[in-house]
């Protein structure tokens, strides 16, 4: 099975906000329900794994009471 890097879920969060389940839903929608996910230093992640460990490592940032929005400062471009 084919994995996907972190990256791809947080551009497809750019201008966007959420909450933890619609994140997860918009990820299972646009990835399949089955998907895995990698990063830098991690890998074989299903999609409430990899919310888990981006909201850990701050790359997401509050938006007024209304849940959340990718920290593009935060999104490594390599």
């Amino acid at each position: 099975m084919l994995s996907i890097h972190g990256h791809e879920v947080l551009q497809m969060m750019a201008g966007n906000n959420y909450t933890e389940s619609s994140l997860l839903e918009a990820i299972e929608k646009r990835f399949g329900k089955n998907a895995k996910f990698h990063t830098c230093s991690e890998a074989n992640m299903n999609a409430e794994q990899l919310i888990c460990f981006l909201k850990l490592k701050g790359k997401f940032k509050p938006v007024n009471n209304s849940g959340f929005t990718v920290n593009e400062i935060k999104i490594c471009r390599h």
